[in-house]
Formats: C-alpha cells, sequence, structure tokens
C-alpha cells in the first residue's frame, strides 16, 4: 500500500479553517429574526422511517430520506412544530422520535394490485396529511405524491414544497419514476406546488426551461455526528444503493488499476425490478479483487465511520443532486472523485476533480494518495466549501426565508 502522511488532513483542515476565520474577521452574517409563531411543517416522506429510527433490520437507506431526516431534526431542534408522514413499518400509529411526531399511512405492500394506487395508498396518505394539519407540507423526490401533496393543500389552504433529489428531477421522462402515470402525475403535482426547492444550478435551470417554474437554491446540509473521528485515511470508499445508474462495475475496474491502494464498497440492493439480481451480480464481480472490500448494505450508524477511515469518495453515477456521501465526505476534508459535477466552485474553478472514464479516476486517485501537498489542497478545499455552503446554520436560515414568505403569502 502506498505510503501515508498522517499529517496531510490535518494541515488541509487547519488551512480551511484559517479560511474561515479570516471570513469570521468580517461583517457578521445576517441572522433572520424568527416570526411570532414557527409554521408546522410535515414532512411527507413514505420511506424515512428506517432512517429515523435507525432501524438497520428494515434494510432501506436512501439519499432523499437521509436529507429529510437530517432537516426535519434540524428545523425541530431550532423550535419549528415537527411531523412526518411514513409508510406503516410496524411503528406505532403515532410516535414522537427527536422532536418529529411521526403519523403512520399504509404499509409498503399494502392493498391489491391495480387498485391500491387509489387505496389504501392514496386514501392513507391524504387522511395523514389531513390528520397532521400542518401550515407547510414538504415533499422531497419525484413521485405521484408531488401531486397529491398540491393537490391537498390547495383544497385545504396550506403550502406546498416540492425539494429536487435528483438531476433528473426536472428532465422530462427521464425521473426515477416506473409507471407514465404517475410520471404524469408528478409533473401536474411540479405545476401546482407552491415552491420548489432545488440542489444546484442545473436543477434549477431546467426546471425553468422544462416546467417554467422559477425555484429557490437551498443547498443540502450535514453535521458530523458525536464521536467522528477523522484519522487521516487509508482507503477510497464507494456507498451507494446497488442500482445500474450508479454503474457500481466502474468502482471495480478501478480498483483493478491501482492494487496498491485498498477500495471500500458499501449499498444495498435497490427495491427496482431485478435489484437483488443486479446486487449479486455487483458482490460476485467484486470477490476476485483482493484489494477491494465489499460490505453490502450498513445502516447510516455504520456508514459514517467507513468515512473517518477514507482518503477518496469515490462517485461513478450517471447523474446525481448532491450526494449526501459528498457531504459527509466533504465535512472530514475527505476529497471526492467523480464523473458528475455538481456545480461546486470556488473562485471559479471545481472543488474536486470530474473525470469521465475509469483511467481518468485512477489517475486522480493515484495522485491523491501518492502527492501530499495536492491531497491537502483538494481536501482543504473540499472543507472549505462545505463549512461556506452545507452547515446547518447556513441551510436553516435559507429555509427560514422560504417558509417566511409562503406564510406571508398565505396572509395577504
Amino acid at each position: 500500500m502506498l505510503a501515508l502522511d498522517p499529517l496531510v488532513r490535518g494541515a488541509a483542515l487547519r488551512a480551511a479553517v484559517e479560511a474561515q476565520d479570516a471570513q469570521a474577521n468580517g461583517p457578521a452574517p445576517r441572522v433572520d429574526a424568527k416570526p411570532a409563531k414557527l409554521p408546522h411543517v410535515c414532512f411527507v416522506a413514505p420511506e424515512c422511517w428506517p432512517v429515523l429510527s435507525s432501524d438497520a433490520d428494515l434494510g432501506l437507506i436512501g439519499g432523499a430520506e437521509v436529507q429529510q431526516c437530517i432537516l426535519a431534526r434540524m428545523f425541530a431542534a431550532a423550535g419549528y412544530p415537527v411531523s412526518m408522514i411514513c409508510l406503516d413499518y410496524g411503528q406505532p400509529q403515532r410516535v414522537a422520535l427527536d422532536g418529529i411526531t411521526v403519523h403512520r399511512a399504509h404499509a409498503p405492500d399494502a392493498g391489491i394490485p391495480m387498485l391500491r394506487f387509489i387505496h389504501p395508498r392514496l386514501t392513507a396518505m391524504l387522511r395523514a396529511m389531513a390528520d397532521v394539519d400542518a401550515d407547510i407540507y414538504y415533499q422531497r423526490s419525484a413521485a405521484m405524491l408531488t401531486a397529491a401533496m398540491a393537490g391537498f393543500c390547495r383544497q385545504r389552504r396550506r403550502r406546498s414544497v416540492y425539494a429536487a433529489a435528483s438531476d433528473s428531477d426536472f428532465l422530462p421522462g427521464k425521473q426515477q419514476i416506473q409507471y407514465s402515470r404517475d410520471r404524469w402525475l408528478f409533473e401536474r403535482g411540479l405545476r401546482a406546488v407552491d415552491r420548489i426547492v432545488v440542489q444546484n444550478p442545473r436543477q434549477q435551470a431546467d426546471c425553468f426551461e422544462h416546467y417554467g417554474r422559477q425555484s429557490t437554491l437551498v443547498p443540502s446540509c450535514y453535521e458530523l455526528p458525536a464521536g467522528a473521528k477523522p484519522c487521516g485515511g487509508d482507503t477510497v470508499l464507494w456507498v451507494a444503493t446497488m442500482r445500474s445508474l450508479k454503474r457500481p462495475e466502474l468502482f471495480i475496474e478501478i480498483a483493478k488499476r491501482l492494487p496498491g491502494i485498498h477500495f471500500v464498497m458499501a449499498g444495498g440492493q435497490s427495491g427496482d425490478p431485478g435489484g437483488a439480481e443486479y446486487f449479486e451480480s455487483i458482490r460476485a464481480a467484486a470477490a476476485p479483487v483482493a484489494n477491494l472490500e465489499f460490505l453490502g448494505f450498513l445502516p447510516l450508524a455504520k456508514v459514517e465511520p467507513w468515512f473517518d477511515r477514507a482518503r477518496v469518495l469515490v462517485n461513478t453515477s450517471v447523474y446525481e443532486g448532491l450526494p449526501n456521501t459528498f457531504l459527509q465526505a466533504w465535512a472530514r476534508a475527505v476529497p471526492t472523485v467523480s464523473w458528475i459535477d455538481t456545480g461546486a466552485r470556488i473562485d471559479g474553478e471545481p472543488v474536486y476533480p470530474v473525470v469521465a472514464s475509469v483511467d481518468a479516476a485512477a489517475g486522480e486517485i493515484a495522485r491523491l494518495f501518492g502527492d501530499g501537498s495536492e491531497f491537502a489542497r483538494v481536501a482543504g478545499r473540499c472543507f472549505r466549501y462545505f463549512s461556506e455552503h452545507h452547515s446547518p446554520r447556513h441551510v436553516l436560515q435559507c429555509y427560514q426565508r422560504v417558509f417566511g414568505e409562503l406564510m406571508d403569502a398565505e396572509s395577504r
């Protein structure tokens, strides 16, 4: 294995912190005053319970769900009344967790095929939304639920927010939605919601170009868990759900090109048709690669320590929004190497290496392992960008403005 300098990461972090301290000596950032009564926010988040409850037995975790749980906890800590509507995974009908009141809808497989779209799925969601009786309803990821939420809010004179989870959300026909019926409903909902929140400038441009809607750019956020101990890193990490658009086979090919470096791959099977077979094919392809450790599914709490051990995070997806894994890495001054460009820039230059081939990715990884000064430079940029754009404080201010504008519009 290539030799590592244990002080390199510390140098990168110190450089980034010094840059922040220099900024701190300037004008203090504006902090919006809290309204007299904070609005009740409800997350229409069917698959969030496994993440919110940290139930490893359910074997489910997704980037959109992780982000919604982060936001829900953040709003609750800031004093907002927060509710969440989740599918029935066996939890009580109503349960309080981390300041969030979780309401149970239908079971994931409830109902008779062809009929369950209406009952119990749609009826249960609408009933749960009515039971919550929130001021603002928030839904993330392209789905027919966008239309259900928008229609409910229009009828009940409540406010609705759709938050993008992927660059494909605003590309007609490319959304990650199985049925054309559900895609049609999503697009109707997109045109009817009160506010659209996007993750990056590309999503903002596509939303306007294809759907004629203005949107608000609010970065995703992340906070290091208690006990996180970034240690200088000796691994190349890949974390995602195993599905074809994530292209995990490219990571395996990179590992083959760099036999002296330890690669780690984590992710469970998707619920897509053929998801189990695809997962097993990736596991089989990884097995003979001596320097590649295949972990399979891990709950979020068990994934976090692997970021502490990482030196580089690799993303091989066809498209993304802003992966939570980038934030998990950048918060620890771990550089990313990726096929996707999230639009992250410092002084007009990309924050991290963006590649277009396996050979290019292998070259960037070898450079970050072998050149301590280059690693410190890229790691420092990633940490600085995270601190300036993705801290909970910054994101809370952004949402505070969004919610305030929505409630002001309602009062007029």
